[in-house]
């Protein structure tokens, strides 16, 4: 653990992997850390899904433990959309795609799906390919399969021959892999190290102040962007690190 985690003022979480398991809630410990981490810090989440997928997964567990929502910073498909909270929700800014930019990725993923030798599985739980409006994303058994079905698939995983052919066909759009099955495409530029370079203008913050947190802080991982761009990294191995973490802070 980083000695001095507990000295910063932001923490700045990944979501799936890092706070919960694939598109899973938090569980009743990581809720209840997580809101007395808001009455200390300033806390930020990072994660692939919708708003409404971050309100099921992150506000419904914490809103027992009052959490103090003020300190809270949400940001939904990869940091395309900011939301904080003053008297409700407020939508800060959303880097919606346009219906043509749109149009194209599906298209691209089509082309790219083929090329990389992707079989349709047997049982798709939910769309393969979903438009976020900010984001479009596919998953590989569909955005509802259960965590299992995911490690299954993740085992024989070859979204990396996905994500080259996609690189072709969208020179001009961000793509990266995230949690266990999912491609997600959005504008260029949009990824963690330049979402949290915006949130720390917003509020006012300087550099040294925040502390990533996230599960791929590797090369080519969806949280690496963070390290680019110079913020003081940890990397923890699944959600029960992240407690360990949030608890050493608390002390």
């Amino acid at each position: 653990m980083n000695k001095n985690s507990g000295e910063k003022d932001v923490i700045v979480f990944d979501l799936d992997g890092t706070l919960v398991k694939s598109k899973l809630p938090l569980d009743r410990e990581m809720a209840r850390l997580l809101a007395g981490l808001t009455r200390e810090k300033k806390v930020a989440i990072i994660g692939g899904g919708k708003f409404s997928l971050f309100k099921w997964q992150l506000l419904g567990p914490m809103k027992k433990e009052r959490p103090k929502l003020g300190n809270l910073f949400l940001f939904p498909t990869s940091g395309a959309a900011f939301y904080r909270y003053k008297n409700g929700w407020k939508k800060i800014y959303e880097l919606r795609m346009a219906g043509s930019e749109i149009k194209k990725v599906r298209e691209a993923f089509k082309t790219a799906l083929s090329k990389a030798g992707f079989e349709d599985p047997k049982k798709i739980y939910g769309a393969l390919i979903e438009d976020r409006g900010t984001q479009v994303t596919f998953s590989a058994a569909g955005q509802l399969a259960p965590l299992s079905v995911k490690k299954e698939w993740n085992r024989h995983d070859i979204r990396p021959k996905i994500m080259i052919e996609l690189a072709k066909l969208l020179p001009d759009f961000g793509i990266r892999a995230g949690g266990l099955t999912s491609i997600d495409v959005t504008k260029k530029g949009v990824n963690k190290g330049s979402t949290i370079k915006k949130f720390i203008k917003i509020i006012g913050a300087p550099k040294k102040s925040i502390l990533f947190v996230g599960d791929a802080l590797f090369s080519g991982g969806n949280d690496y962007a963070a390290f680019e761009a110079g913020f003081e990294c940890l990397k923890v191995k699944n959600p029960n690190d992240t407690k360990k973490l949030i608890r050493k802070i608390l002390r």
